[in-house]
């Protein structure tokens, strides 16, 4: 357990109408007296107090007082909150009172969340989504963060864990008490759960990165020839001049990425330079950035001049096809069954007036909110989550292939995917293997 209190502003800097004052440690209740020098409130329940620095007994200000012992807190520790006025002034003699008592100092950044882990109050998912819901901006980040504060990803982790328990309790049964009154190839009865449990986290895995394009953004690559209109596109849906526009053919030379919110999820959408045989080594990179931009997005748009449009070869099947300058001529009847033919979304607008732009956003929308709304199961949101899955996944498949050869390098491997699970959630206990050979085979009676 840690010795030392610390203390940190809770809430936002800069001005407002009340700042909260965190304090978390064992002195916690202690500080309260110290600058209140009256009794500390009944725990859980705010009162009013005058605060004041405990040195030199001058006033800090008024405000109401919190008081939440341990266990029953946020970190597990004592904790006490201090509701001040936000002035920049009254927060920092505030902080400057509490540090200066013994044993208590300034919070290292997510320590108070750190301390919660460290304390079983959170498990490493957790403790990352409260960093998730800190820094939600939409609707649907807020929304995926909750979820996975609730827990959600937690218990699929930890029903995958159990399960795997099980299935090595099966096989350190059948190596470690060969005396025992076992029934007979146990480890091979557990040979079709380890499949089972391979094949749910594959499927686990199939899930188009959908919960970390949630956290990150959902890319949008406007790919096309240059003076397509692709430029003029970017500003009309990000409704500012983002982009310059001009007749000169290859005027956007690098990537201009500007974020949006469709459908309450955050979207990158990057205009990039014009697809052709480039003219000089800075033209050359802008067209090599503009491929790879194309190569790694979510979704292309092709943005072809209606009057004499080009399908970039850089397009996928249902991606979208936008035809432009719709205003000064419309596209031929050709052209859109050309698009249509590559299994395109075809479109027909005129960033100039607008015509045509509702619709193209409607769709923009519709298409983020099949890629990225919530489904029954909670998402994978960090490579770090990702990456353990995939190895457990991994270490499954040799336990499988591993059985031929004796339950004992199987065995080595199904401990190897338990661990892999436990680094998710932080938990990682291999006495949990003997509790469940101790109660499936009464083993010590």
């Amino acid at each position: 357990m840690t010795a030392d209190t610390i203390a940190a502003l809770a809430t936002g800097a800069g001005r407002a109408g009340v700042a909260i004052v965190r304090v978390s440690g064992p002195h916690a209740g202690a500080c309260i007296d110290a600058l209140t020098q009256t009794p500390r409130p009944a725990p859980h329940r705010a009162a009013l107090r005058a605060i004041a620095h405990s040195q030199t007994r001058e006033q800090i200000d008024e405000g109401l007082v919190l008081f939440m012992p341990a266990p029953a807190s946020f970190t597990g520790e004592d904790v006490a909150e201090f509701h001040v006025h936000g002035g920049q002034a009254i927060i920092a003699a505030l902080i400057d009172a509490l540090t200066s008592l013994p044993n208590v100092r300034i919070a290292e950044p997510g320590e108070f969340t750190r301390r919660a882990f460290e304390r079983g109050k959170l498990d490493l998912t957790q403790a990352e989504a409260v960093a998730d819901l800190v820094d939600a901006e939409t609707e649907g980040q807020r929304k995926q963060a909750l979820r996975q504060y609730r827990g959600e990803l937690q218990n699929r982790i930890e029903q995958w864990r159990s399960a795997l328990i099980a299935i090595m309790a099966l096989c350190e049964a059948e190596i470690d008490f060969p005396d025992e009154d076992l029934p007979d190839q146990l480890a091979q009865t557990a040979r079709p759960q380890i499949a089972a449990l391979a094949a749910e986290l594959a499927s686990f895995l199939e899930d188009a990165h959908r919960g970390e394009r949630v956290r990150e953004g959902y890319r949008i690559a406007i790919i096309g020839a240059p003076n397509a209109g692709k430029s003029s596109l970017l500003n009309a849906l990000a409704q500012r001049e983002a982009a310059i526009v001009s007749d000169i053919p290859g005027t956007t030379r690098d990537v201009v990425e500007v974020r949006l919110v469709l459908a309450g999820f955050p979207v990158w959408i990057a205009d990039t330079a014009g697809l052709r045989e480039a003219r000089d080594v800075v033209e050359a990179e802008g067209v090599r950035r503009a491929l790879e931009r194309a190569r790694d997005a979510d979704l292309r748009i092709a943005v072809m001049d209606s009057r004499a449009p080009e399908i970039p070869d850089a397009i996928r099947a249902h991606d979208f096809a936008v035809f432009s300058k719709s205003d000064i001529a419309p596209p031929s009847a050709e052209a859109i069954h050309a698009a249509l033919d590559c299994e395109l979304e075809a479109y027909v607008v005129s960033a100039r007036t607008g015509a045509g732009m509702a619709e193209l956003l409607a769709a923009l929308e519709a298409r983020v909110a099949r890629a990225l709304a919530a489904e029954e199961s909670a998402p994978i949101t960090r490579a770090r989550h990702r990456a353990q899955i995939e190895a457990a996944h991994a270490a499954l498949l040799r336990a499988d292939a591993a059985f031929g050869q004796g339950a004992e390098l199987a065995a080595e491997d199904l401990r190897l995917a338990a661990r892999a699970l436990g680094r998710i959630t932080g938990r990682v206990d291999v006495e949990d293997i003997l509790g469940e050979i101790f109660s499936r085979f009464c083993i010590g009676k």
